[in-house]
């Protein structure tokens, strides 16, 4: 089997993605910094999960760093890589936008030149459906423009589409990014909506509802997000041959280059979101009812049309039975 590079592999994300490639029998190496934006414990608890398994190692690296990078690309030679490893968070943008220029533009530079230079049959990485920014034509479309983000943490994941076009037009390297929506479920990240409203509800706080719980979100459980990041990965990207530069498709290229939107195709409104919540735990949630944050934006819908012609797949998993298995590992894993 291949040997793959994670990174973000303590990260919620590249957690799930690790323990099904190692499932299948594949070679991972996994790659993060630690850092704090979040509880640590969290990630160390996910590392404990992964580090007993014979074809996992784990590197304590920080992508942005520019000597060790390369070495690793070098010492490594992998054959496919998905990066998942990330500055996330639209809110946190607007407070700490250095953070999210050294993680999502230096780091990803990093990714590519160690992909580049090291040959890597074909590199997955993780875009957002925030790069829609502006845009209301629902659902999302991956043909569609999206040169209008609403914040920093949008416009460096729409900086990450372009880099990796220009790579794969320069030097035939195959990319694939992939615009999640909205991702949740067990080991979940605690700066996420649906971790916030569960920690609060079983402690007896308030919530904050943003927008008057008007937010339309499409809701996407962690094992179908997984699902679309192994098998899009497994497909590696090739040039399109009707692409035309007249009328220029925005998803894909005459370079081996794809964008595919990873969503459940069903946005549901916050209220309903949380009255899901209430029901998984047994207990009514004291609502703050506050204004639209900036850089919010009112709703996402993803179109997945792409995704199920070129892979096959569509992500299915019901919001109640996602939030149901939040609540239970949530209450297991808290002792709750």
């Amino acid at each position: 089997m291949s040997k793959i590079l994670v990174t973000g592999a303590a990260g919620f994300i590249g957690f799930h993605t690790s323990l099904k490639l190692l499932a299948r029998g594949e070679t991972v190496v996994g790659v993060d910094n630690i850092n704090d934006y979040y509880d640590v414990r969290l990630k160390h608890g996910r590392l404990e999960q992964l580090v007993g398994h014979p074809n996992f190692r784990f590197l304590q690296l920080d992508v942005a760093d520019r000597k060790a990078m390369p070495k690793m690309f070098a010492d490594e030679k992998f054959e496919r890589v998905i990066h998942l490893a990330a500055q996330a968070g639209v809110r946190y943008s607007l407070e700490n936008p250095h953070a999210y220029i050294d993680a999502n533009l230096v780091g990803f530079t990093n990714i590519l030149e160690g992909c580049r230079h090291s040959k890597v049959a074909h590199l997955t990485y993780a875009s957002s459906s925030s790069v829609y920014g502006a845009n209301t034509a629902m659902p999302f479309s991956v043909h569609q423009n999206v040169d209008h983000p609403l914040s920093l943490y949008a416009a460096t994941k729409k900086a990450n589409e372009l880099m990796a076009h220009t790579y794969s037009h320069l030097y035939g390297l195959p990319t694939t990014g992939l615009r999640f929506f909205t991702v949740y479920g067990p080991w979940g990240r605690p700066d996420m909506a649906l971790f916030i409203f569960t920690k609060a509800i079983l402690e007896g706080r308030p919530i904050d509802v943003f927008n008057g719980g008007k937010m339309r979100r499409d809701f996407t459980y962690v094992d179908d997000i997984v699902e679309g990041v192994i098998r899009t990965s497994d497909h590696t990207a090739t040039p399109n041959a009707n692409w035309n530069s007249d009328k220029p498709d925005p998803a894909t290229s005459k370079a081996p280059y794809r964008v595919y939107n990873i969503g459940n195709n069903q946005p549901v409104e916050l209220m309903h979101m949380i009255d899901t919540i209430e029901k998984a735990i047994g207990k009514q949630a004291v609502k703050n009812m506050l204004p639209m944050q900036p850089g919010d934006v009112p709703a996402t819908f993803a179109n997945v049309d792409a995704l199920v012609e070129d892979v096959g797949f569509k992500p299915a998993t019901p919001i109640e039975t996602g939030i149901q298995r939040f609540v239970d590992w949530y209450r297991g894993y808290y002792k709750v």
